[in-house]
């Protein structure tokens, strides 16, 4: 009876406003958010690709779908992802290589993953608009 009793009382539900998640994990979680998103817009991408390099009327159509605000705001969020996943790919082999494992290293990598991503989509992004 008392070690039910001294059991710690477990949620019945999750309150994710109160999750206190550290920057690692955000960069985490953002590196499979953005893996995904990338695989799912993989045809989109591909079929753009193709209309580019297909004949001169399928390239206007082409320049007339890349001319919409709206779907450079798309391309530039695909941008954002591409630079993020491969800067914490990066990351994640150093860490698989025990490179940077301490809690100190590994917020800071973290925090460098973050920075250059945005750092090189805003560079490339203004580059392309």
């Amino acid at each position: 009876m008392t070690e039910v009793i001294l059991k710690k009382q477990r949620p019945k539900h999750l309150a994710l406003n109160q999750i206190r998640l550290p920057l690692p994990g955000f960069v985490s979680i953002l590196h499979r958010v953005s893996g995904a998103g990338l695989f799912l817009m993989l045809p989109v991408l591909l079929a753009l690709f193709g209309s580019s390099v297909g004949s001169p009327e399928s390239y206007a159509s082409y320049k007339s779908v890349i001319g919409n605000p709206f779907f450079k705001l798309v391309l530039l969020g695909l941008l954002w992802a591409y630079l993020h996943h491969f800067c914490a790919g990066i990351r994640f082999l150093l860490l698989d290589m025990h490179k940077g494992i301490d809690l100190p290293s590994a917020r800071r990598s973290a925090g460098i993953v973050l920075v250059v991503s945005l750092v090189l989509t805003v560079a490339l992004g203004v580059k392309l608009w």
